[in-house]
């Protein structure tokens, strides 16, 4: 079951709209349907609030580290209170899945995002959930930094957000640990596909790479 409901974004005015902040949008949207409020708290470098759901305790948390840092904020918490990398959902933006699109995985690669390589390396284990929500790629690998650090068009934010809103009415079944109910429900998608998807995307670095 899941008790550290994660979403990766950049702390700051400049970045809250932008593709990369997905994850935190998740996490928002969340707070505002269980009418909780993210604090900051210093001791685990990010906004963090703590509920009760369905006699489960789980916590919210949003990393305000910056994207490359985003494990020294869930490392801090999930070892505070023992939880286990395989009790923790990350939410993060993801460029090979489209926007109205959103996959669930258990562990694997970091694919090159610098939010999950951090996470992998502060928890020392890739063995934690991931929420993987489409923002799609710009369809040249050298416009992926300026891709993700750019305002969705309206018509994709309006994708992105339905993708969520769907989303998050898995949660009984993600606190429940019913992940095949919980995968059901978010592999749903309202999007066509493509006819030629895109091949595997290879990552770029960017030389600041504090929010990518």
């Amino acid at each position: 079951m899941i008790k550290l409901f994660v979403g990766l974004g950049n702390p700051g005015d400049a970045y809250q709209l932008t593709r990369h902040n997905a994850g935190f949008w998740w996490i928002s949207q969340l707070a505002r349907q269980l009418k909780l409020n993210l604090q900051n708290d210093r001791a685990y470098h990010g906004l963090v609030a703590k509920t009760t759901f369905e006699g489960e305790t789980i916590w919210l948390l949003e990393p305000q580290t910056f994207m490359n840092q985003s494990g020294k904020s869930v490392s801090a918490l999930a070892r505070f209170y023992k939880i286990k990398p395989e009790e923790i959902l990350v939410v993060h933006d993801e460029l090979d899945v489209v926007p109205g699109e959103a996959k669930l995985k258990l562990g694997g690669s970091h694919a090159g995002h610098n939010g999950l390589r951090d996470i992998h390396a502060q928890l020392g284990s890739d063995a934690y959930w991931r929420l993987r929500i489409g923002i799609g790629h710009p369809g040249v690998k050298s416009e992926v930094i300026h891709w993700v650090l750019k305002n969705p068009a309206p018509d994709q934010r309006d994708l992105i957000d339905e993708c969520i809103d769907r989303s998050l009415t898995a949660l009984p079944f993600l606190v429940s640990g019913e992940i095949v109910k919980a995968t059901q429900i978010v592999h749903t998608s309202k999007t066509p596909r493509p006819k030629n998807p895109k091949p595997d995307i290879i990552p770029v670095k960017n030389q600041d790479d504090s929010v990518v």
